[in-house]
């Protein structure tokens, strides 16, 4: 199965990427760096949340509504901007994803992206909702019927192809024992060595770790 990062560097993926900066207004290499970090983090979060049945029940809710229709109208969802219906329904998406952690994220992506937190959201409300409908798409595809299926369902997107190192850093930022401190997080980002690579796996490791806890 192709990872979701594949996805953002094939042909659809382009498409939406220029579409998302289209209609938030912003630069299409900052969008595409933002949906590159945002995209496997929600996805992880949606996996960690599945762990439960309360979450999995929750999700395979959500998945039910979304079938993957929007991703064969991205030209009239892009035309004109991106209409209230979907920009709420990505804000609901988020809420449920991330809870009261939705902000965090938001700032230190918008941190490491060179973008404000408020262009980030922006980016995530109008991109949730075709990433609901990827998930929709192959839950069908995959006969997607239990928890079960379901967590294999996101690992398979996470661990694909490319994003194989993604998927081992994302394990570490969700086993880090990080304090969630936004504030400090960034400032060593900004202020320590290395490299960039390091500097990001620092950053978000530590804040993520925060978010979503050692299990």
């Amino acid at each position: 199965m192709a990872g979701i990062l594949d996805l953002l560097n094939s042909d659809l993926g382009k498409t939406i990427i220029s579409g998302v900066a289209g209609s938030t207004g912003q630069d299409t290499n900052k969008t595409s760096s933002v949906l590159t970090m945002a995209l496997p983090v929600l996805m992880k979060a949606m996996q960690r949340n599945s762990a439960s049945s309360q979450g999995a029940e929750g999700l395979m809710g959500a998945l039910n509504k979304h079938d993957g229709g929007i991703l064969d109208n991205l030209g009239d969802l892009f035309k004109g901007g991106v209409n209230a219906d979907v920009l709420q329904d990505g804000s609901k998406i988020l809420g449920h994803v991330l809870g009261n952690k939705q902000q965090g994220v938001e700032q230190v992506i918008g941190q490491k992206s060179g973008m404000d937190a408020g262009a980030v959201g922006d980016i995530l409300k109008t991109a949730a909702p075709i990433l609901m409908g990827v998930l929709g798409k192959q839950s069908r595809q995959n006969n997607v019927s239990n928890s079960s299926d379901l967590g294999g369902l996101l690992g398979g997107l996470l661990g694909g192809s490319s994003a194989q190192k993604e998927q081992s850093f994302l394990e570490q930022i969700l086993d880090a024992d990080g304090d969630g401190s936004i504030v400090d997080d960034v400032a060593g980002m900004v202020l320590g060595g290395g490299s960039s690579q390091q500097k990001s796996g620092g950053l978000l490791g530590g804040l993520l770790g925060g978010i979503f806890g050692k299990k």
